[in-house]
């Protein structure tokens, strides 16, 4: 049995952050050998518009399983990293699709 779902990742106010991550939990059916994905779901959050969710240089990923817990979502500005992987700051909240299995 899997789940799915929205979570918000929150880059915070301006000048906002390089990276972002949002725990889910309540997944008391997840074990440590489920499979987690997640991605941006371009839809309007308070921030932001669909068509930026569908431009922004975003890369979003799930791990950290907490078995019978839940697993957290991580997301990082791609744009112009430097050499020790840290992007251009971006601000406000963006919506995440996740589901499991």
């Amino acid at each position: 049995m899997g789940a799915q779902g929205l979570a918000v990742l929150d880059f915070g106010a301006f000048p906002g952050a390089s990276d972002a991550s949002v725990t889910v939990v309540g997944q008391t059916a997840i074990s440590s050998g489920s499979l987690v994905q997640a991605e941006i779901r371009p839809i309007d959050s308070i921030d932001h518009s669909a068509d930026e969710h569908m431009l922004e240089t975003l890369k979003i990923w799930a791990a950290t399983i907490v078995a019978g817990t839940g697993f957290t979502i991580y997301g990082i500005n791609t744009s112009q990293l430097d050499s020790h992987g840290i992007g251009t700051r971006i601000s406000g909240q963006w919506n995440v699709f996740w589901v499991w299995s």
